[in-house]
């Protein structure tokens, strides 16, 4: 039985050409490039021409793009390092952040974890769309907000923010503003230095490159404190030996993505809007969550009424069909998505809630297949729901 990944929100494949890029530094170049001799120079050197590359396609400087191991990383580094370095700047002095309802755990977390330490943060509500309110925003802004985090698109439904204009009102203000790009890098044309942000996170994993590797984007002059401490890696910033096969990996898929991007995006997006029609005409109470036009090209979140996600999710495993509940960072707490109830997606939806995620590799066949079993899965399921045969 073949496969048929519709999973590529969680993690897409490595593509072959980043494979090959990354296979020397296994191997040949395999030196440590914080030695002095000429291995860990050539490491050195493969290190430096992937900073370089990624910091030319998000149009910034190279000595502002930083590697973590990951987004999650990336997002704590953000939002944690600029309080420790206000801290030590300002005599422990706490301070009023800003994000929204629907961001990835690793944001919500941190802000949890330091409104513990003192700090106040304000969760802002979205629309129905997934979309945080420009209006809402600036009035929550007060004298002492110092950081707003909003993700770029979101991981769960795809719905892409207002970056630019939230990027810069921050500006404006004086404040830092922190991205959580990591669904989004790739997708977009991105000329950061000429943008309001200062923080831009992203993950390889998401845009072909291999796992475990990701980045931060610091805009120059801004004040950030380490989390790790050691060695010098990383302009004193972030200490550890670096992951040269990964860093080299992600400057090349980053390049890969951006590459004939146009025309792939819309490729995977008439693809995912096949795939919705078919859904939503041929599965009585069914629902697409998210905002239709203004989201990622491959996004497709769907409610099936009387149905249980985790269910439906064994069934077209069986069939050979991957995709999710949600995060997959969260699929197995078996908990509701956070991004739906903040969305206001009730019952008989919220629990009958799939996410679909398209690439270029998947095909009309493959949707025409899945449509099938996901049709024959929900109906197997509703006939089993003693609720369901009572409507």
């Amino acid at each position: 039985m073949e496969t048929i990944y519709f999973d590529n929100a969680a993690t897409t494949r490595t593509n072959k050409e980043v494979l090959a890029a990354m296979l020397p530094y296994f191997a040949m170049e395999f030196g440590n490039p914080s030695s002095l001799h000429e291995s860990g120079l050539r490491a050195k050197k493969g290190v430096a021409q992937a900073r370089m590359t990624i910091a030319e396609l998000l149009g910034c400087k190279p000595n502002e793009i930083f590697f973590t191991c990951g987004g999650t990383e990336a997002d704590n580094w953000a939002i944690k390092g600029l309080c420790l370095a206000r801290e030590a700047a300002e005599v422990n002095k706490r301070g009023h952040i800003i994000t929204t309802a629907i961001e990835h755990h690793a944001v919500l977390h941190t802000c949890k974890f330091l409104e513990k330490q003192g700090y106040r943060v304000t969760y802002l509500p979205v629309d129905e769309a997934g979309r945080v309110s420009l209006v809402e925003l600036k009035e929550a802004v007060c004298a002492d907000t110092f950081l707003i985090s909003v993700m770029y698109a979101n991981n769960e439904v795809g719905t892409v923010e207002p970056i630019g204009e939230i990027a810069e009102f921050a500006r404006q203000k004086g404040i830092a503003f922190h991205t959580d790009a990591v669904q989004a890098a790739g997708h977009f044309e991105e000329k950061l230095d000429a943008s309001g942000i200062t923080f831009y996170s992203a993950s390889a994993h998401k845009f072909g490159g291999p796992k475990g590797i990701g980045f931060l984007y610091v805009r120059e002059g801004t004040r950030l404190a380490p989390l790790l401490h050691g060695g010098a890696q990383e302009q004193k910033l972030r200490s550890g030996t670096e992951n040269v096969p990964g860093i080299v990996g992600m400057a090349k898929a980053l390049s890969l993505a951006m590459q004939g991007r146009q025309e792939r995006e819309e490729k995977v997006a008439a693809l995912r809007d096949y795939l919705a029609g078919r859904l939503l005409s041929e599965i009585p109470m069914t629902k697409r969550n998210g905002d239709a036009l203004d989201c990622l090209c491959g996004h497709l979140n769907v409610s099936f009424a009387g149905v249980q996600a985790a269910s439906l999710l064994v069934l077209l495993d069986m069939d050979g069909i991957c995709c999710s509940g949600g995060s997959a960072c969260t699929s197995s707490t078996g908990n509701a998505s956070h991004v739906l109830v903040a969305m206001g997606v009730l019952e008989p939806w919220l629990s009958g809630s799939i996410r679909i995620t398209l690439s270029e590799e998947n095909t009309k066949e493959q949707a025409d297949y899945a449509v099938e079993k996901i049709r024959d899965a929900v109906a197997k399921l509703r006939a089993q729901n003693p609720r369901w045969k009572q409507r």
